[in-house]
């Protein structure tokens, strides 16, 4: 993991993901550092994207992560040099990678289990799992794009669609918080003995601007 220090102890992290270019209508509460959890774009154009990083770039966090989501094609399909050239220099992006900041841990992944023909799709079981055996077990922060299996993951059907692979991992590792998006209409906060789960998905399952970024006093 690179890393960068952080001179405060008490920080307050803000959680977002899904906004699928309706970032500018977002209200952004204040804080120490701001997470989006992917699909900030609707079909993963160079527009849209370049559009995204300078909103995101401009926010007054100190410090700025994001990852890619199913819907973000940029990110995949273009060469690293060409998204590294992309991305101004004072953002974070996780891809299986990692960042700690001062003491925290963190590591970002975009994948999730195959869903039609979307971006960063994984084959169920082993494929999907190789992603999953990379994520440290000193990882405090863990961003995925998906949800693990059965928490905070139910489509309006009421279908789980989540991961059961990451939430094996997850349970083994136990980060602090988990944080998530993808399943729109899955948005809220939940909590076990050892990790706080957020599904931070700011449209709703109607791509409707209706849910609030999510804060977390660390």
């Amino acid at each position: 993991m690179d890393k960068c220090t952080l001179t405060k102890y008490n920080m307050k992290i803000v959680f977002l993901s899904d906004t699928h270019q309706r970032h500018h209508d977002v209200d952004i509460p204040n804080g120490d550092i701001l997470i989006h959890a992917g699909d900030f774009s609707s079909r993963g154009t160079v527009q849209e994207v370049t559009d995204f990083l300078n909103w995101f770039s401009k926010q007054p966090h100190k410090y700025k992560i994001f990852i890619a989501g199913n819907h973000d094609f940029f990110f995949e399909r273009e060469r690293e040099e060409t998204i590294r050239k992309i991305i101004p220099k004072n953002l974070i992006y996780l891809n299986d990678s990692g960042i700690t900041i001062e003491n925290i841990r963190i590591w970002g992944s975009p994948v999730q289990p195959e869903f039609l023909n979307w971006a960063f799709n994984r084959e169920r079981g082993e494929e999907i799992k190789k992603h999953w055996n990379l994520i440290p077990k000193d990882t405090n922060l863990l961003i995925t794009h998906g949800p693990p299996e059965g928490i905070l993951d139910k489509t309006i059907r009421g279908k789980s669609v989540g991961c059961l692979d990451l939430l094996n991992r997850v349970n083994n590792i136990q980060p602090k918080i988990h944080v998530f998006g993808h399943i729109h209409e899955a948005y809220g906060v939940y909590k076990t003995a050892n990790t706080t789960f957020i599904n931070a998905s700011i449209l709703n399952e109607r791509y409707r601007n209706t849910n609030d970024a999510v804060v977390v006093d660390w």
